[in-house]
């Protein structure tokens, strides 16, 4: 049975599953609305999820009514700016010609997660855990290799993409964990949904200005696609949910990398639905993403 200090585990996995799930969902509507439209889909549709989940949360709880300290509000606009510039970044490298070579950049993120946590937060991470973070991250970058695709590495827009949308999100990740520690005297379900319901707030905010000043012409898509733009706010909100609940409960990059086996779910499906053959370098790099997870929950 799962102690509450591991159920940041299947909080991670769930919300990996519902993180893939919102991407795809991201990526056809990135053609009707543009990048930032679509970016803002998001948080514009999903925070009415986070007001309910507060509600939801509040009654069964018993909890007080949160007050958070001070410090919460500057890791709040880390987090939330943090995860839009990231958004937007990701957005960006799906419609690049080197995508494959631009996802594996993106999976450094983990890495990135631990050194700004070690320096922001003080998150300890012993050597085997560092080590278990690199070997699953090099498992990635391994299976997104194409023949050929190494040249890719050697393109500045690839990287630049890649590698920037990376930090965004490492940086989110560490500034939401901060977030939620700076909610005492609450459960860590509490801390952690009502940490998202601020986010989303901000970022619904902070998009809607940005969209209404630049870009009028894809808010009004946005509303018009208002149902499968609906189904994306949900979808992106409940991956969030369980997000949060799982760094309210552990370092941000125990959490990111364990989500890494997104990249193991999508070549099960390749495998089993499209009846796509693992090629050796796959299956050495899904190995190695399975042995670094293994290593990461093992010690």
């Amino acid at each position: 049975m799962l102690s509450v200090a591991t159920l940041w585990i299947p909080f991670t996995l769930i919300g990996a599953v519902g993180q893939v799930a919102r991407n795809a969902m991201q990526r056809h509507l990135t053609a009707p609305l543009g990048t930032w439209g679509a970016t803002a889909i998001r948080f514009l549709f999903g925070f009415p999820f986070a007001i309910l989940f507060f509600v939801v949360v509040m009654l069964a709880s018993g909890d007080p009514l949160p007050q958070p300290t001070a410090a919460f509000w500057p890791w709040l606009v880390l987090g939330a700016v943090s995860q839009i510039a990231g958004t937007g970044l990701m957005l960006a490298a799906m419609t690049d010609r080197s995508f494959v070579v631009t996802t594996a950049y993106l999976k450094t993120e983990a890495i990135q997660t631990a050194m700004f946590g070690f320096v922001f937060l003080g998150d300890h991470l012993t050597w085997p855990k560092v080590l278990a973070i690199l070997i699953a991250t090099l498992g990635v970058v391994i299976t997104a290799l194409r023949p050929g695709g190494a040249k890719g590495f050697g393109s500045l827009r690839p990287t630049v993409l890649g590698l920037a949308a990376a930090a965004g999100f490492a940086l989110s990740a560490v500034g939401f964990r901060g977030a939620i520690l700076a909610v005492p005297e609450v459960s860590f379900v509490t801390a952690a949904t009502t940490t998202l319901l601020f986010t989303l707030g901000l970022q619904t905010l902070l998009m809607l200005l940005y969209l209404g000043l630049r870009q009028p012409q894809a808010l009004r898509e946005i509303f018009r696609l208002w149902w499968p733009s609906m189904a994306a706010g949900f979808v992106g909100a409940l991956a969030s949910q369980f997000w949060f609940l799982a760094f309210a409960l552990t370092a941000a990059a125990n959490v990111r990398t364990l989500a890494l086996v997104e990249v193991v779910f999508a070549q099960a499906v390749a495998y089993y639905t499209f009846k796509q053959p693992l090629l050796p370098r796959e299956l050495i790099g899904t190995m190695m993403i399975v042995a670094g997870v293994a290593m990461l929950i093992a010690l």
